[in-house]
């Protein structure tokens, strides 16, 4: 599959850090000693959640609105970004129009847990809770953008949000260039198919793994099927890999496709027992979504023996109500 498909290359990737540069963490990438002795492989953790809004998504949006400012200028914004997000992304595009005083709607659906609108208020944007699905708040979402001349920040589905996650890819390659194999989760699949664009087109042969929900796998769904496909969500500890890859995707969907070279679901006790263990061995707190790939390596015996594996750990927005409900899933 050609990269014109999708728009996301080595040299829009390169662009993409130099935009971020400076308003967005390098994040660290670091050793588990832990699950290094556990599964007889170097494991690397790739923080993602010392970013100041506590996930990747801050990436893929401040490359956007530096791109779109870069290319129009500052006034093209004058009306406002807006977008729908499972969470993670809206408070990203929050704290980036904020810092560029650009005024923010972000709109979610009734899914969205309690505490990730909160902090999303805290920032300044304005909250519109529409529907039971990502899909339905992303009506509200169009009609923003055709009735009140709103700028769509996407959550996934454009090759400079793709390019913004990707810089994490360039990272590991400077950072661990002797890398085998990355862990992702996989939803709308920006952020694997940014990362996978970068480390693809420096060492083709790093295996990339996507890691899934075991229901609402909207972008495997779509593989499988060979084109993009509706799933209903569903309520999972793994929430911010929920919603759907949009039925006329037109970026993500061909860039999943070209990367990834295998895949994984998860259950929902997989993913509580990876979260606990991230917080009691590595004191780390974690969304769900950060888990999947600790969750995917246990649940499916996945042998990874000798080899230099790195896990995305790729946000910490958990509520202690949902923390307290993977807690009772483990049994402690």
């Amino acid at each position: 599959m050609s990269h014109s498909t999708h728009g996301v290359t080595l040299a829009e990737l390169y662009r993409a850090r130099k935009r971020i540069t400076g308003q967005v963490v390098r994040s660290p990438l670091v050793p588990s000693a832990a699950l290094s002795r556990r599964f007889d492989a170097e494991v690397l953790l790739k923080l993602e959640t010392c970013q100041p809004t506590g996930a990747f998504k801050l990436r893929g949006a401040t490359n956007m609105i530096a791109a779109l400012i870069e290319r129009h200028g500052r006034e093209a914004l004058a009306r406002g970004v807006t977008t729908a997000s499972t969470g993670n992304h809206g408070r990203a595009v929050a704290f980036a129009a904020a810092r560029l005083g650009v005024p923010a709607t972000i709109c979610l659906s009734t899914l969205v847990p309690s505490n990730k609108i909160a902090t999303i208020e805290a920032l300044g944007a304005t909250v519109t809770r529409v529907g039971a699905s990502q899909d339905q708040a992303f009506e509200e979402v169009a009609r923003l953008v055709d009735e009140e001349g709103m700028t769509l920040i996407p959550p996934f589905d454009d090759p400079l949000i793709a390019a913004g996650q990707g810089t994490i890819g360039l990272e590991l390659m400077e950072d661990a260039p002797q890398l085998d194999r990355v862990f992702v989760g996989l939803s709308g699949g920006g952020l694997l198919g940014g990362i996978g664009a970068a480390m693809k087109a420096i060492r083709p042969e790093v295996q990339v793994t996507g890691v899934s929900l075991s229901r609402g796998a909207a972008m495997w769904k779509s593989l499988e099927a060979g084109h993009p496909v509706a799933v209903e969500e569903a309520e999972s500890l793994g929430d911010s890999l929920g919603g759907g890859i949009g039925l006329d995707n037109r970026c993500s969907f061909a860039l999943v496709d070209e990367v990834m070279d295998d895949h994984y679901q998860v259950s929902e006790a997989a993913i509580a027992h990876a979260m606990v263990d991230m917080l009691e061995n590595e004191k780390l707190l974690v969304e769900g979504a950060a888990a999947v790939g600790l969750a995917a390596i246990e649940e499916h015996g996945i042998d990874i023996r000798g080899q230099t594996v790195a896990l995305i750990v790729s946000g910490n927005g958990v509520s202690l109500e949902t923390l307290d409900r993977a807690r009772h899933l483990v049994g402690r």
